[in-house]
């Protein structure tokens, strides 16, 4: 124990006298999540719509100062609908509604009327945010109007938001931006870590003394852990304290699995830098293997479920899917023991797999 511990003690003098750890494990997580939280926004919030009235019915006027009232559309009234077609072409608008000159006359004679909602399909989440958006305002003015809803030919959705109330894509991107973050700060910073004692020569001096590799494997291990696990509590106070996210799973779960997931990063890292002795080459291969899966493959920014089935397939040795899954419902819908437990099993297996990896192909002597 008295070598592992002297160790220990080496691997954390490093760290301290090595400006890149802190900053790979508290300055580079806090500017990631400012780019998360302020720079990144999936909500369409600002919908340029066109909007032509062709019925002079002063019911009708009061149906263009609803969407003019809304804080999330941004209305332009057109007399010339081929010029309104024109700027939906030339990506000026994302959609238009129409009203027909017939409408109230329609619904006066008790027959179904109908309004002409136009989208963009060349962005398909848009598109679906300006039908969502203006079905929404006209139904809100069908019941200011008195106009029934069965008098209009649209679908009656009874919408029920659970979790996301105020639908903010930052409550579930943010935490699952903790999976980018937890991914540079294990696999970044143990991917170094022995590359750099073959490269100053430290290793031999290493190797000369009577530290087997059980104690090599678990020092490495631990110190890293202690580094990455106040990361991991440094990016959890930021969410919840700085950034205002509601947190409703628990803390000691969320210790426990990002432990796992933070050991199962190292594991990448660790394997990566006994595998290829040069720093600028276990950097490369961290990154590739650390932030692209994690941003692109996790389920963070595209659902699993749409990828092609050889990415879905692919995911599956991917620790940044497991944690994604288990962080977003952890923050939004509380404790769920089966996403807990399916997730939990998957890291620590990932974990066990990687850790004997690491361990078979540390070297104890130069010459295998």
């Amino acid at each position: 124990m008295r070598i592992l511990w002297a160790f220990i003690k080496k691997e954390f003098l490093q760290i301290f006298r090595d400006p890149s750890s802190i900053l790979i494990a508290f300055i580079l997580p806090t500017l990631l999540s400012l780019i998360y939280m302020y720079g990144i926004n999936v909500d369409s919030v600002n919908i340029n719509l066109g909007l032509k009235l062709d019925d002079a019915n002063p019911r009708v006027v009061s149906l263009g100062r609803s969407f003019s009232n809304n804080q999330y559309i941004r209305t332009k009234v057109y007399d010339d609908k081929d010029a309104m077609y024109s700027d939906i072409v030339n990506s000026k608008l994302q959609g238009a509604v129409i009203v027909p000159n017939d409408f109230t006359v329609t619904l006066n004679n008790g027959r179904t009327a109908q309004i002409l909602v136009i989208t963009d399909g060349s962005e398909t989440n848009t598109a679906n945010y300006v039908q969502s958006y203006a079905s929404g305002v006209i139904y809100q003015w069908l019941e200011t109007t008195g106009y029934s809803k069965q008098q209009v030919s649209l679908i009656d959705p009874q919408l029920r938001i659970w979790y996301n109330e105020k639908l903010d894509s930052h409550y579930f991107i943010l935490p699952g931006s903790l999976a980018v973050t937890l991914s540079l700060a294990g696999i970044l910073l143990t991917a170094l870590v022995v590359a750099r004692e073959w490269e100053r020569g430290t290793m031999e001096a290493l190797l000369s003394t009577r530290l087997s590799r059980l104690h090599f494997v678990a020092g490495k291990y631990f110190s890293y852990y202690i580094l990455g696990i106040c990361s991991l509590l440094f990016n959890v106070f930021l969410c919840i304290a700085v950034f205002d996210l509601p947190f409703r799973g628990s803390y000691i779960i969320l210790f426990l699995v990002g432990s796992l997931f933070l050991l199962t990063c190292m594991g990448i890292g660790l394997l990566v830098s006994t595998i290829f002795k040069n720093q600028f080459l276990a950097c490369q291969i961290s990154l590739v293997m650390g932030f692209l899966p994690a941003l692109l493959l996790s389920g963070l920014m595209f659902p699993i479920s749409s990828m092609p089935s050889f990415f879905r397939y692919l995911t599956a040795v991917l620790p940044q899917r497991y944690f994604v899954s288990f962080i977003e419902s952890e923050f939004l819908a509380g404790t769920i023991s089966d996403i807990v437990l399916i997730n939990t099993v998957y890291l620590s297996c990932l974990c066990l797999v990687l850790l004997f990896l690491v361990y078979k192909n540390t070297l104890v002597r130069l010459e295998k």
